[in-house]
């Protein structure tokens, strides 16, 4: 009696089963073929503007999907039946995006999808609009107290290459520019992450602002050292072209600083002219700072306060980094 209810339900169920199959495989043969050669025909630093070639099958409806790089935000975009359309939403200069398209019918059923494009977005309208080729093989060559080694193979440009563009990503939510180099090595600081990853990526820069694809990702286990100090970064005065801006820094540890260097990576395009309360030196985004003689001692729960003076471009963004005497430190 078991045996032949267990045969009677096995029977049903490999029924149910192939019918299953025969409709996947029928709604598989319904679907459009997937578009074919996604590529760009113009772009700004606010749109792209796609094409490709119309699936078979009678579609009725294209659906663009596009995820901007570094980030857990992406995009769905239904476009009609068309075979081109232009994007805005979620593009900014400068942007790095993968693209990739789908074909759906009046039934509802939808291709596989096209191949996938990464579009890079430029930084102005006119001018020099094409970016540099992506810096390739980065490498982590190793770690040290002041962080991690990278090294890279050089990008090239149609007009001027300026230098590279060095990133943090957590390898799901936030992406952190660390700092600028013209040379094709960097030492990046360890920092915490709120998922935990820590991954470095490099993207070449040209005269006209212009940032390439992004290079490979490199990741380290290393675990960031505990922050003994706390830097505050505060724009104080801002005008077109110029700023002054004050750098706060803490000492949170149990012993006293007994002579200091402070590095500063910048978030924007500044460069300073001036300092007060400490000497400076400035290599492409980072500054440094170090102790004038009557400042060079900072107590545990102490801080000093330097005044920078400089000028910018484009951005005046605040800072990104910093560390002291090669330990990263906190921002507040």
């Amino acid at each position: 009696m078991h045996t032949h209810r267990f045969r009677a339900l096995l029977a049903v169920l490999l029924s149910i089963g192939a019918l299953l199959l025969v409709a996947g495989r029928a709604a598989a043969a319904a679907a459009p073929s997937a578009p074919a050669n996604l590529h760009v025909t113009s772009v700004s630093p606010t749109s792209v503007t796609l094409a490709w070639t119309a699936s078979t099958g009678d579609p009725v409806d294209y659906s663009l999907t596009y995820w901007p790089a570094f980030g857990d935000v992406g995009y769905g975009q239904h476009v009609g039946n068309v075979t081109t359309a232009t994007i805005t939403s979620g593009i900014n200069p400068n942007g790095q995006i993968q693209f990739t398209v789908q074909a759906i019918d009046a039934d509802g059923h939808s291709s596989t999808a096209s191949n996938t494009l990464v579009v890079v977005t430029p930084a102005n309208t006119t001018g020099d609009m094409t970016a540099p080729t992506a810096p390739g093989n980065l490498t982590l060559t190793g770690v040290g107290p002041a962080g991690a080694q990278l090294t890279w193979a050089a990008s090239t440009d149609d007009v001027e290459l300026t230098g590279y563009y060095v990133y943090l990503f957590d390898g799901w939510y936030v992406s952190r520019y660390l700092g600028t180099t013209t040379g094709t090595s960097f030492t990046a600081p360890i920092l915490s992450t709120q998922t935990g990853m820590v991954r470095y990526y490099v993207r070449a820069r040209d005269a006209a602002g212009n940032l390439s694809i992004a290079s490979n990702q490199v990741s380290t286990t290393a675990t960031p050292p505990a922050t003994r100090c706390k830097v505050a970064y505060k724009t104080t005065s801002d005008w077109p072209g110029g700023f002054v801006a004050e750098v706060t820094l803490t000492n949170t540890a149990t012993t006293p600083v007994n002579g200091w260097s402070l590095t500063v990576s910048l978030g924007g395009d500044q460069h300073v002219t001036s300092s007060w309360a400490a000497k400076w030196a400035q290599s492409g985004s980072t500054v440094t700072l170090t102790n004038e003689t009557w400042n060079a001692t900072i107590q545990p729960g102490a801080g000093i306060t330097v005044g920078l003076v400089g000028t910018y471009t484009k951005n005046n963004a605040s800072a990104t980094i910093a560390a002291l005497n090669g330990t990263a430190c906190t921002l507040a």
